[in-house]
């Protein structure tokens, strides 16, 4: 790992994931995921939820199709996947730990934005609901022409909005697929959550157990907050 490129740097721009990263959401999705699978009268295949994490919900519901031998239900799968998780957030939307601090510190000397997964409408609310919405300049969502991640257009374009160069702005993430999003696109990555073994740990410069982690919030005033 390179935590140097963090804790010695002064990012021009922030990126920000939403589901996990700054909002409370990972637990929703997979009672969503759960209730899904139920109601078409399926088993989640083992290991379901770790293969689903930070997946588009289109791409979820394909993959929950494919895993459970029926393709023709990919698209029925999705849509009752966003239904269930839509009904999910609405009754508790909850923000991760440290994150309404480090986004308020950071939106009062840096351009912010969102780089979301998840439709533009469930991003909005639930950070207008957390009252975080108006800390961000841009929220970028897969789109008609932005491809979901790990594809990097999310960050690509949220780095250009905030009027940075990729290598100039830091994403934060909390899933493998966003952060290959985030590197593929140049920026550097924190990752927040447990680092896990192996490989997959060189996919952020710096890991963090959460946004309220003691040195992450002493760097952000310093390199942030100056």
């Amino acid at each position: 790992m390179t935590a140097h490129r963090i804790l010695s740097w002064s990012p021009s721009a922030i990126v920000f994931d939403c589901d996990g990263t700054l909002m409370d959401t990972e637990s929703h999705w997979q009672e969503a995921r759960n209730v899904t699978f139920r109601s078409f009268g399926l088993k989640p295949p083992a290991g379901f939820a770790d293969r689903a994490k930070g997946v588009h919900y289109v791409e979820c519901g394909a993959l929950m199709a494919e895993e459970t031998g029926k393709p023709d239900l990919a698209e029925d799968l999705s849509e009752a996947l966003l239904d269930n998780f839509t009904a999910l957030v609405d009754e508790n939307p909850v923000t991760m730990p440290g994150a309404a601090s480090l986004v308020r510190l950071a939106a009062r000397h840096r351009p912010l934005a969102v780089a979301s997964n998840c439709p533009r409408e469930m991003v909005e609310s639930c950070l207008d609901r957390a009252g975080l919405l108006s800390c961000f300049g841009h929220v970028v969502v897969a789109g008609a022409n932005v491809r979901p991640k790990p594809q990097p257009d999310v960050y690509s374009v949220a780095a250009r909005l905030c009027g940075v160069p990729p290598e100039d702005a830091l994403a934060v993430e909390d899933s493998l697929t966003g952060m290959e999003s985030a590197r593929r696109a140049g920026l550097r990555v924190l990752g927040t959550g447990p680092c896990p073994p192996g490989p997959d740990a060189d996919a952020a410069d710096l890991w963090v157990s959460s946004l309220a982690d003691p040195d992450l919030v002493s760097w952000a005033r310093t390199h942030i907050g100056a």
